[in-house]
């Protein structure tokens, strides 16, 4: 390995706000390591949901600050590098971790249980709660780090950690498999299309809501039948229709999420795009015996399990577009358009 720089260039989050508030530098200090992290060179990271709600405080709950406005629901401290989602190459290792490990591709699980050398009671995410890959490089525990090989580029790997290990999380405590129907909302995003791909993957029947200007590619990649997004989903599939509903949506329309489950159905959320705050008949809860899955925290063998469906091409990256770290502003307003089916991912460093 080469001897390392001193500094590297990243992009700082200052404070909650607009885009101003992202400072892309060039003097940033390299990450100092624990025993028990790695260091990683950064090759490209992923433009998510939580970047833009993580600026803009949309996690906190207050009136007026933004201090738990995080997802461990804690104050956030800035300045903070962000990026969840990352691939690059292994370049240093503390001192409990073999050197075995230098030079590995690797995939970083962004749900984290050990940092700064320690156990975590309440998970952090990785660029929230801790600096992530929005830099050069990044330090993260070793056991958190995932060797991958694939014969996928560094910007198709990085398109996956946040999105699809998410999604998979979300099939998982929901139990998803082949004898099911899936109703997928929120589809054309980056959590959305991947779910679509590993319920196909399970062999589920799938029912995927996005517009009808991105319903093909919808059904390209594994959706069975489309529903519009200005549809009422009762009158488009019918009451008591579907068995397991993967959220990313909620806002207005969740009652009629419930009315299409069928009894004992299972319902799963982990996202609120279309607005936090949703109407529950209770009723209708316990009278269909129905189970919901908040789905933050990922469940042990998901990550792992994601890292062997990549490495078998049982999924595939779906790359809207990319950018240069610079210019960071410009993909993110992109991604706020939400124009775009897949992921949004910037070039860091040359492989």
């Amino acid at each position: 390995m080469s001897a390392l720089p001193s500094t590297m260039k990243g992009v700082q989050l200052i404070g909650h706000g607009g885009l101003d508030r992202l400072e892309f530098r060039e003097d940033l200090p390299i990450p100092t390591l624990g025993e028990n992290d790695v260091l990683i060179r950064v090759a490209a990271a992923g433009v998510n949901n939580t970047d833009l709600n993580t600026r803009i405080g949309w996690y906190s709950k207050g009136d007026n600050d933004a201090e738990d406005a995080s997802w461990s629901g804690d104050a956030l401290t800035f300045p903070r590098i962000q990026g969840a989602d990352v691939c690059g190459h292994i370049v240093a290792v503390g001192s409990a971790v073999s050197d075995s490990r230098l030079g590995e591709r690797v995939l970083i699980e962004p749900c984290l249980t050990l940092a700064n050398d320690n156990p975590l009671t309440t998970p952090w995410y990785f660029g929230s709660e801790c600096d992530g890959g929005f830099a050069e490089y990044t330090r993260v525990a070793a056991q958190h780090a995932f060797k991958i090989e694939s014969s996928l580029s560094d910007i198709q790997l990085a398109s996956f950690p946040c999105s699809y290990s998410t999604a998979e999380n979300m099939l998982t405590r929901a139990n998803v498999s082949q004898s099911d129907t899936v109703l997928i909302t929120g589809a054309s995003g980056g959590v959305g299309s991947a779910a679509i791909q590993l319920a196909k993957a399970r062999g589920a029947n799938i029912i995927a809501v996005t517009s009808p200007s991105k319903a093909a590619l919808i059904q390209d990649i594994g959706a069975d039948k489309v529903v519009f997004r200005d549809e009422n989903v009762i009158e488009a599939l019918g009451k008591n229709s579907v068995d397991v509903v993967i959220d990313l949506v909620a806002g207005p329309q969740w009652p009629e999420l419930l009315e299409v489950m069928k009894p004992k159905g299972r319902y799963a959320v982990s996202g609120a795009i279309g607005g936090p705050l949703v109407e529950l008949d209770v009723r209708t809860l316990y009278l269909k015996d129905l189970s919901f899955f908040g789905c933050t925290v990922l469940e042990p063998q998901v990550f792992a399990q994601l890292i062997q469906r990549i490495e078998r091409g049982d999924i595939a990256p779906l790359v809207a577009e990319t950018f240069p770290l610079k210019d960071i502003c410009a993909a993110q307003t992109r991604f706020a358009e939400k124009q775009h089916v897949g992921k949004i991912v910037l070039t860091v460093t040359d492989s």
